[in-house]
C-alpha cells in the first residue's frame, strides 16, 4: 500500500482527491489545521478512513513531522489561500501560505523523504492577462492578483526544486474546476445557491460582478485523476488540465436558472445590467460594481492537448453536466433547509 499524504484535504478538491486514492487502497493522511472545533468540511462522510496530522504550511517543523508520521510517497499540496477576492484584503497571508508555504512543503519532503513524488497545485490565474489564447505549457505568465503572483512563486519553486535536487515534483495548471462542494464564496456556488433560493422563494435576487468574464470550467472529480495520473508518470512534468471550452458568467447564470426552470433575460448594460425572470418580469440578478475585481482576468481558455496525449487524461463530466450536478445540488439542500424550518 502506497501512503499519500493531502494538504487541504478538507476542501473541494481534497475531498474528491481522497476518496480516489481511499478507492486505490492508499493510506491517506491528511493535514489540518488545529482550530477551537473541529471541522472535517468535505471529508466528514469518510473521516474514519482518514489519519490526520495537525499542521501547518507556514510552520516547517510541522511539515516535517508530518512527512517522518506519514513517510508519504505522494504528497498532494492543494492548501491555499484560493479565494482571488481575498487575496487583495490579505496579501502577505496569501504569499506566506500560497508561496512560501509550497518552499515549507518542499523542505520538509527534501530533508526527510527525497524520493517522494510532490504534487503543486498551480492555477490559470497564473496567466492572467493572457498572452495567447487558448494557454498551454509555454504560454508566459501575467499574473492579476495578489493570488496569481504567489500561486507563480509555488509554481517555479517546485520547478526550481525538481531541477536542483532531482526530485520529483511537478505542477498541475489546473483552470476552473467547480463542484458541488464548491464554497459559497466562489462566484459558481454563489450562482446556485442563490439560484436554489430564489426558486423556493427565499431569495429575491442575486448580485454578481462582470458578467463577460469568460473561464473554462471543469468538474473537480476529472481534475483530481489529473493530479494522480503525474505522479504515477516515469518522470514530473507540468501540465495544463482544462476543457478547452470557455463560457461567460452570464452563461453560467442562463445554464444554472435554466437548470431550475427558470428563464433569464437581459436589460440594461455595464452596472446598471439586470436579469429578469422571463415567467414573472421579476429581476433576480443584479450586477453590483463592488464585484468587479481591481485587475481583472477577461478570458482564460487551456489547451489540454498535452495531457491527453501524456498521461491519457481526459474530461468526462461536461459544463452542462457540471451546472445540473451543482443546482441539483443546492435544490436538495435549500429543500432540507425549508423542511427542517417546518419542524
Amino acid at each position: 500500500m502506497k501512503n499519500a499524504l493531502i494538504t487541504g484535504i478538507t476542501g473541494q478538491d481534497g475531498s474528491y482527491l481522497a476518496e480516489l486514492l481511499l478507492e486505490k487502497d492508499y493510506n491517506v493522511y491528511g493535514l489540518m489545521r488545529r482550530k477551537s472545533v473541529v471541522d472535517y468540511g468535505n471529508v466528514d462522510h469518510i473521516k474514519d478512513k482518514i489519519h490526520f496530522i495537525y499542521a501547518d504550511m507556514t510552520d516547517p517543523i510541522s511539515l516535517i513531522t508530518a512527512m517522518k508520521i506519514s513517510q508519504a510517497d505522494e504528497i498532494y499540496n492543494l492548501a491555499a489561500q484560493s479565494f482571488v477576492a481575498t487575496s487583495w484584503e490579505q496579501p502577505l497571508a496569501t504569499a506566506d501560505i500560497d508561496a512560501l508555504g509550497v518552499t515549507n512543503m518542499l523542505e520538509a519532503i527534501r530533508i526527510v523523504k527525497p524520493e517522494a513524488h510532490f504534487y503543486q497545485a498551480s492555477t490559470s490565474e497564473m496567466f492572467g492577462l493572457v498572452q495567447a489564447i487558448p494557454q498551454c505549457e509555454s504560454t508566459p505568465f501575467y499574473p492579476r492578483s495578489p493570488y496569481g503572483v504567489a500561486k507563480l512563486y509555488g509554481h517555479w519553486i517546485t520547478k526550481n526544486y525538481r531541477e536542483s535536487y532531482n526530485m520529483f515534483a511537478c505542477s498541475g495548471i489546473l483552470f476552473n474546476h467547480e463542484s458541488e462542494r464548491r464554497g459559497k464564496e466562489f462566484v459558481t456556488r454563489k450562482i446556485t445557491d442563490a439560484v436554489a433560493r430564489i426558486k423556493f422563494g427565499l431569495l429575491d435576487h442575486v448580485e454578481l460582478g462582470n458578467l463577460e468574464s469568460k473561464r473554462d470550467w471543469g468538474h473537480s472529480k476529472d481534475y483530481v485523476n489529473a493530479m494522480w495520473l503525474m505522479l504515477q508518470q516515469h518522470s514530473p512534468d507540468d501540465y495544463v488540465i482544462a476543457t478547452n471550452e470557455t463560457r461567460t458568467v452570464r452563461e453560467f447564470v442562463e445554464t444554472a436558472f435554466g437548470h431550475a426552470g427558470i428563464d433569464v433575460e437581459w436589460s440594461g448594460e455595464g452596472i446598471n445590467e439586470i436579469g429578469i425572470n422571463k415567467s414573472t418580469g421579476k429581476v433576480i440578478v443584479k450586477v453590483n460594481p463592488a464585484f468587479f475585481r481591481p485587475a481583472e482576468v477577461d478570458i482564460l481558455l487551456g489547451n489540454p492537448a498535452k495531457a491527453e496525449s501524456c498521461l491519457g487524461w481526459k474530461r468526462e463530466i461536461s459544463f452542462s453536466d457540471l451546472v445540473d450536478r451543482m443546482v441539483k445540488n443546492d435544490l436538495s439542500l435549500v429543500k432540507k433547509e425549508i423542511d427542517f424550518m417546518k419542524l
